[in-house]
């Protein structure tokens, strides 16, 4: 069984790992270190286990593995600490916001002999795993253009918790949180990155961006586009591939495609069997003494903060930046 510690309960995802990790049956949360202490004992109260208010006493302690949902800017020095200390570690995303914070942190995580791994969720998805199967047979040709749009309305319908806005703990807006699925959309199936536009704004004052677009091109001549917003209702996530051979336009997960390869032949059907999530993979890792669960590794973190980081100096400059 392996211990976990649960790391802040500032994200908002961070009661629904502890859930998971606990209702695995392999692992289970055994404590609660939270930056804010009142936070941390009531979160600590519902998980049944004890609440620390010291970082390093906790990391002294008999614990396998933490999960760090902290503010993202504070990834760098509660994570750095985590490997110090010998623990396994798994990640909400971003590693970190800048990709200088990220090569130094991951320069650490290399050096440890633990398991590490990031949660991106969205590639367990159907839709995500049928389109990296339909690009592997080359059913797409030459990619030429790869569209994700993934949006909610947690500004505009008012969910969103206040603290979510201050930019000196989240690092950013709707790019830096949810858009974070389709850069690492774009990372997985364009490759290495030339140069990076981006354009940011907001409509509810928020102090961050709110609703958001980023074009990537890559260095196989293949053009990325990344939409995100906070302001958008009842919005399905959207995925678009083009290439010279074959098109793919899902919306949720329905999907209309079309590919010469498939010409005289059945097109496969989208498979829904379930598979490992992030933090499935995480534990499946860290039983097999596996440095990275598969996909969700560090050369995956370093990636998407590469794309992150310049999307929002291309913005703030109002240029195109060259990588």
């Amino acid at each position: 069984m392996l211990k976990v510690a649960m790391l802040s309960q500032w994200h908002v995802h961070a009661k629904g790992y502890a859930n998971e990790f606990n209702q695995s049956g392999r692992a289970k949360i055994v404590a609660v270190w939270d930056e804010e202490p009142e936070r941390g004992k009531a979160f600590a109260e519902s998980l049944d286990c004890p609440f620390y208010e010291n970082l390093d006493e906790l990391l002294a302690s008999d614990i396998d593995a933490v999960c760090v949902t902290t503010p993202t800017t504070m990834h760098r020095d509660v994570i750095a600490k985590a490997v110090k200390a010998g623990k396994h570690i798994f990640t909400e995303k971003a590693l970190e916001v800048t990709v200088e914070e990220t090569e130094a942190l991951a320069k650490e995580i290399a050096n440890s002999d633990k398991t590490f791994g990031i949660s991106y969720p969205h590639k367990t998805n159907p839709v995500y795993r049928y389109i990296k199967a339909r690009i592997a047979e080359g059913a797409f040709g030459k990619l030429s253009l790869i569209r994700y749009r993934n949006a909610h309305n947690g500004v505009s319908g008012n969910w969103l918790p206040e603290y979510w806005f201050d930019g000196t703990k989240s690092g950013g807006g709707a790019m830096m949180d949810l858009g974070c699925h389709g850069m690492y959309f774009l990372c997985d199936i364009g490759g290495k990155p030339k140069r990076i536009s981006a354009l940011f704004n907001q409509f509810y004052g928020t102090g961050l961006d709110e609703n958001a677009i980023c074009t990537v091109e890559f260095e196989n001549g293949t053009i990325g586009v990344n939409e995100t917003s906070f302001i958008s209702y009842s919005a399905p996530c959207v995925v678009e591939i083009y290439g010279t051979e074959g098109s793919l336009i899902a919306v949720g997960d329905q999907i209309t495609f079309n590919s010469e390869f498939y010409k005289g032949k059945e097109i496969p059907a989208l498979d829904k069997t379930p598979v490992e999530s992030p933090i499935e993979r995480f534990i499946t890792a860290c039983e097999k003494g596996e440095k990275y669960p598969a996909e969700m590794g560090l050369e995956e973190a370093v990636a998407l903060t590469v794309l992150l980081d310049n999307a929002y100096k291309a913005d703030e400059a109002n240029k195109i930046v060259v990588l």
